[in-house]
């Protein structure tokens, strides 16, 4: 009777805590649609005041027709699926790599991109700007794209799931003639679709939020993306949260997109690696 109460207990404290944790994560999602719904110039005089009628969804369109959004939607689209995909196949190359084919100096190589994940990326920002800019990629598109498709920390956990891959499916293939390349087309990105997903939302999403590198790459207005145009909006459109919070509501809609396509692999790809462990 005890155990049972104590892991009663148990649940109800975890579901407490889950339901708070996901409350404070969805409180300024909503607060920030109610602020999109809401007039121009509406008197705030309490924090209820931004959840009360009238509402209009004219700030959409008025937006859209008046300021460079569209445009910046666009560069951010272009920018993050470019990146998604390059990343997506320059990780599970070189994680096929390290986990499967035997060469010298592999676990050195695995430890090298490890130990990458210890430098703080504002720590590198200078010399690749330098080195960017001395090539000739500054402002833009393939500087925006080409220094953030490596990723230390999606190659480290794609080579943690191509090693749970049984190596005796591999072998068989390499018996009966088949190359590396039809190992890793035919057979292991097939059987790692949960994997490819996580990657493919999360480079997505780091790409799509990314505000620090385009900052300084891009020197244009044409090239802003979403996170360095909208900030402008504040200065230009209006003195309160109405516009800005209105394309932020727009900037949102890729993401939530991708959350639904690759939910299911994600967390069918978390699952799957809790039980192998």
């Amino acid at each position: 009777m005890k155990s049972k109460s104590k892991f009663k207990i148990g649940t109800l404290v975890l579901a407490f805590v889950s339901i708070a944790i996901a409350l404070v994560m969805i409180l300024p999602i909503v607060w920030g649609l109610f602020c999109s719904l809401q007039h121009e110039g509406k008197q705030i005089k309490t924090i209820w005041d931004w959840f009360t009628p009238p509402y209009t969804l004219a700030n959409y369109p008025k937006l859209i027709a008046n300021s460079e959004v569209l445009v910046w939607f666009i560069n951010s689209l272009v920018v993050a699926v470019i990146t998604m995909v390059l990343t997506v196949l320059i990780t599970t190359m070189a994680a096929y790599a390290l986990a499967k084919i035997p060469f010298k100096g592999r676990h050195a190589f695995y430890m090298y991109f490890l130990l990458g994940m210890l430098i703080p990326t504002e720590a590198t920002v200078v010399p690749l700007f330098i080195l960017v800019k001395g090539l000739g990629l500054a402002d833009s598109y393939a500087g925006l794209i080409f220094p953030t498709i490596a990723n230390a920390m999606m190659l480290i956990v794609t080579v943690s799931f191509f090693k749970s891959v049984p190596d005796s499916i591999i072998e068989a293939v390499r018996i009966d003639g088949g190359s590396e390349f039809t190992i890793f087309w035919r057979i292991m990105l097939p059987l790692s679709k949960p994997i490819i997903a996580t990657v493919c939302l999360f480079s997505f999403v780091n790409s799509w939020n990314n505000y620090l590198w385009p900052l300084l790459c891009i020197f244009s207005d044409k090239l802003y993306t979403m996170p360095i145009g909208i900030p402008t909006l504040l200065k230009i459109q209006s003195p309160d949260f109405v516009v800005p919070m209105t394309a932020n509501m727009i900037s949102s809609l890729p993401m939530i997109i991708m959350f639904i396509i690759f939910e299911r692999q994600v967390v069918e790809g978390i699952s799957t690696q809790g039980l192998k462990e």
